[in-house]
């Protein structure tokens, strides 16, 4: 019992010194870890925060609406049969670009020329009775005036006449619907664009009433598209095209990246979607290159005007808070003061500053995280060489918004 009391006692004390020893290393390593934290040491608390700067400059700006959209053919035709009968002949190749006019199939024309044969020879029966009748007609009136026939068989005559008239110009009409269905044998392409995937082969059988038809043929040279707004912009876009102004419409592919075309827009619908708020626009490009494909969906930009000589700053030194929008600006001492601002229109990857910021002031574009009011700055990330913001030259809102990532980090 003793030997096992000492032992216990030997192993309390050796916890206790174990314990003590972590408890007097710990204290040291806080002690020394304590003056190197950034804002909240006693040594740390005048540390310049590294940041990246802009400088705002006087410039240009689009105001643009941006919008999602849907590429829509001009003019989509299925291409069916006119008549009943076999394809002999398919003289299309799929993809092929097409003109007014152009053959597309061809159907056995046999039965049709056979129709077209028949109404020609009853044609000319009927006109040699005609003949013969208006002959006769003559000779009757010859004949009346002598006063050697009747008055009746002559109006008989006469009667006759017309009657032979009204079948002849029947006949006609039967050899001209003839002549159509024959031609209808020869299908061809009632507009001009591209021709989709073949939907028949030669030797089958088509009919008028069939709904699948032969071939689609789209419009792609001009193109449309169709997007949608919202309705509180329309007064702005409204007031431009009665006052007969052409809006510039551009299209960039899905990643907004790469401009595709560059059109005008069309028009209006005529009323708001009350589920949605929008209202729907169509704009038209000539598409000569062929950059806009049937169904593919685009990012448009709708611009409405351009604003020159404003103050403009990458959108990246933006800050939001309780007091609302502000910038950091970075005065001669490389000291931040709060700067709260009002911005107006957004053209990629720069915002004009209405009111709170002046060419020529440093604005914080990287690094704002760190900051506070009042806290110094240094200036050691790409964003400010010999004085000079890096940033977009002087033009127009689409030149911005090419490179927005060495943009924000060189200070716009």
């Amino acid at each position: 019992m003793k030997n096992k009391a000492l032992w216990i006692t030997i192993g309390v004390l050796v916890a206790a010194g174990v314990l003590a020893i972590f408890l007097f290393y710990g204290k040291q390593e806080t002690q020394t870890q304590t003056p190197q934290m950034g804002r909240g040491g006693k040594d740390g608390a005048n540390r310049p925060v590294p940041v990246a700067v802009a400088i705002a400059r006087t410039g240009d700006i689009d105001v643009v609406i941006n919008a999602l959209g849907t590429v829509t053919a001009r003019n989509t035709v299925t291409v069916k049969p006119r008549v009943d009968g076999q394809i002999v002949r398919v003289a299309f190749r799929e993809g092929q670009v097409v003109k007014i006019g152009d053959l597309l199939a061809e159907i056995d024309p046999r039965s049709f020329q056979s129709q077209l044969d028949q109404a020609n020879g009853q044609l000319m029966r009927d006109q040699a009775l005609l003949a013969n009748a208006r002959l006769d007609q003559a000779r009757y009136r010859g004949l009346l005036a002598k006063d050697s026939i009747a008055k009746q068989q002559v109006d008989a005559q006469e009667a006759l006449v017309r009657q032979y008239e009204g079948v002849v110009q029947t006949d006609r009409a039967l050899v001209d619907n003839a002549k159509l269905q024959l031609a209808f044998t020869h299908v061809t392409a009632p507009i001009a664009g591209r021709l989709g995937l073949r939907l028949v082969d030669t030797g089958n059988m088509v009919r008028a009433t069939d709904t699948g038809g032969l071939v689609v043929i789209t419009q792609t040279q001009p193109i449309t598209v169709i997007f949608s707004i919202p309705s509180d912009n329309l007064t702005a876009v409204l007031g431009k095209l009665q006052a007969n102004q052409q809006l510039v419409v551009e299209a960039w592919d899905r990643d907004d990246k790469n401009k595709l075309a560059i059109g005008t827009l069309l028009t209006i619908d005529n009323q708001i979607d009350a589920t949605t708020g929008t209202v729907k626009l169509k704009a038209e490009f000539t598409n000569t290159d062929n950059a806009l494909f049937p169904n593919q969906f685009v990012n448009i930009h709708l611009r409405i005007e351009t604003r020159h000589g404003v103050t403009l700053i990458p959108t990246s030194a933006s800050q939001r808070g309780t007091q609302g929008t502000f910038f950091y600006v970075v005065d001669e001492n490389k000291t931040v003061n709060l700067r709260p601002v009002v911005l107006g229109p957004i053209s990629g990857n720069i915002v004009a500053v209405e009111k709170g910021l002046i060419p020529g002031e440093k604005v914080v574009v990287d690094g704002a995280d760190k900051l506070r009011q009042g806290a110094k700055v240094e200036i050691n990330l790409p964003g400010e060489r010999g004085g000079e913001s890096k940033g977009p030259r002087r033009g127009d809102g689409r030149q911005n918004r090419r490179k927005p990532q060495a943009e924000n980090k060189d200070g716009a």
